[in-house]
């Protein structure tokens, strides 16, 4: 009789592990799928601005769509939500539009704040062209994310040791480096009707300003 009690309770026990078991991994996949439905809609809300980024600075839009993607964790971060800035900028010597706090490395840092989501997307253009640490990438092709990426955490754009293959990984798992290959690139550049955000880069190099001005369509 004891004998069989307790094969009843061992029996209940481990059922009770494999349906715990069972559980987390539903959750998991709950919770990882809107994650992921997330990332999908932000690419198809932002690949056509990455591709637009790429026509005017050569700057691989499967790149700048991964970087946004990562820094802003597909636009719902709190300083996405908060500031538009959807790459992570800080606001260094020379910024003079708005800003907000938010602590990252150090506590209560200073970020740029933009007015939308596309000039976040021209800031962070303006800030990688306008810098002599990213010149390198500029040598790259086009089509090279791998460089690009790697290239991004040598010049120290991020801390995290391994960005680098992170940005790598959403390019890949998101095939975003076919928007490499797009079919204007080499054509008229398209321009939308926004505020293009200009670099006015003074004779110290590290004093860099920026003005914002209407820009019309052509």
């Amino acid at each position: 009789m004891i004998n069989r009690s307790f094969s009843i309770s061992l029996f209940l026990i481990v059922k009770a592990i494999v349906l715990f078991n069972f559980l987390i991994l539903f959750s998991f996949n709950l919770i990882a799928q809107p994650s992921n439905l997330k990332t999908q809609i932000y690419i198809e809300n932002y690949a056509q601005e990455a591709i637009r980024q790429m026509i005017l600075y050569k700057i691989p839009a499967s790149v700048t769509l991964a970087q946004a993607i990562y820094e802003s964790s597909s636009g719902v971060s709190e300083l996405a939500k908060r500031s538009n800035n959807h790459f992570g900028i800080k606001c260094h010597v020379g910024w003079e539009g708005d800003t907000v706090l938010k602590s990252d490395d150090q506590l209560n840092e200073c970020f740029r704040k933009y007015n939308t989501v596309e000039e976040s997307f021209d800031d962070h253009s303006l800030f990688l062209i306008s810098r002599p640490r990213y010149s390198n990438l500029f040598k790259l092709g086009i089509k090279d994310y791998k460089g690009w990426c790697h290239g991004l955490k040598k010049a120290g754009y991020a801390t995290f040791s391994k960005y680098g293959s992170a940005l790598i990984r959403i390019i890949e798992e998101n095939k975003l480096n076919k928007l490499n290959t797009y079919q204007y690139l080499n054509q008229k550049t398209f321009i939308r009707t926004s505020r293009e955000i200009l670099p006015q880069i003074s004779s110290t190099k590290s004093s860099i300003t920026y003005s914002i001005k209407n820009k019309p369509n052509e």
